[in-house]
């Protein structure tokens, strides 16, 4: 199994250096001068020559590809241009709150969405089904940021329950939460459901309620521990979906996480700032990814048979 998991981790690791070449090299051959933009318009050409050669631009490309891969095998993702702090600093501050954000997203996506999907499979066709997969339709068709003002326009202006924006308290986190989860609710309901179906009449399940077992305990003793396999892929998936994508999120509800300060980075041109937030945030996509394998090598025998057999 460890020959699994190492194998897993090497691949994620080539996945990482080639994520860590790809944004660099496309930062760097973006048009356009980011000495000049930091500037601004009135500097003169010997000013703009002195920045360029503050923050290392005035090097061939292969000279600062080399370079900055040295310091993020450092884990040094450089000095943000704008700020004049460490990028690798801000960006360890900051994943907490984007961790946090994500994780609680992923937890109510499972504790509502997969139970929303069980309860559809066993009332197939029925109008219970229909209900949930109509909610669930409505659901994943609603974009994440229309949510998160629509929650602000009712929570926050109109009935003034909830603060718009921060993370003063516990209660800034409701909306972002929802606004982050709500899609993903829906998506682990209808993969539970399909998964479910596929194991419905299966010869096991047959047998089972044949031998008088009660419905409940044919379905979660022996129907959901089956259909599990599709259903790790979409929660343990769908966590680095979730931290990925949190920039909208972030910077709806003024969140201190990365994906405010990787948008924050884009807008001032800040490329230190812009790698290493995406670098961090390809990283836990990744990771999220191992996982996955992982919790697949688990549940299905035929991978743990390949690499117990030596194969």
């Amino acid at each position: 199994m460890y020959k699994y998991v190492l194998k897993r981790l090497l691949w994620m690791i080539v996945i990482m250096l080639g994520v860590t070449f790809v944004i660099f090299t496309i930062t760097y051959f973006i048009p356009g001068d980011p000495a000049r933009t930091m500037l601004g318009s009135t500097a003169t050409d010997a000013e703009v020559a002195a920045m360029r050669k503050r923050i290392g631009l005035d090097q061939p490309y292969f000279i600062q590809l080399v370079n900055y891969f040295s310091s993020v095998l450092r884990l040094d993702f450089g000095t943000s241009w704008s700020y004049d702090v460490s990028v690798s600093g801000e960006l360890l501050g900051r994943l907490p709150v984007t961790i946090l954000v994500g994780g609680l997203a992923m937890l109510i996506q499972v504790i509502i969405g997969i139970p929303l999907g069980v309860f559809a499979a066993v009332n197939q066709s029925k109008w219970q089904d229909n209900l949930s997969m109509a909610i669930s339709m409505i659901l994943v068709s609603v974009p994440d940021f229309w949510v998160a003002l629509m929650m602000i326009v009712l929570f926050s202006v109109k009935l003034g329950w909830l603060p718009p924006m921060g993370i003063n308290n516990w209660k800034c986190f409701i909306m972002p939460v929802i606004a982050a989860g709500i899609g993903g609710i829906a998506a682990n309901a209808r993969q539970t459901r399909s998964s479910m179906l596929e194991v419905f009449r299966a010869d096991f399940v047959v047998t089972a309620r044949a031998k008088g077992q009660k419905e409940k305990k044919v379905i979660w003793k022996h129907m959901f521990p089956n259909a599990l396999m599709p259903i790790i892929t979409m929660v343990i998936g769908g966590l680095g979906r979730i931290v990925g994508g949190t920039a909208v999120i972030e910077t709806i509800f003024t969140i201190p996480g990365c994906g405010l300060y990787l948008l924050d980075g884009i807008n001032g041109r800040d490329y230190p700032v812009i790698r290493g937030s995406t670098i961090i945030l390809a990283l836990f996509s990744a990771f999220a990814v191992l996982l996955m394998d992982i919790a697949y090598a688990y549940v299905d025998p035929r991978i743990k048979a390949q690499y117990i057999s030596g194969k």
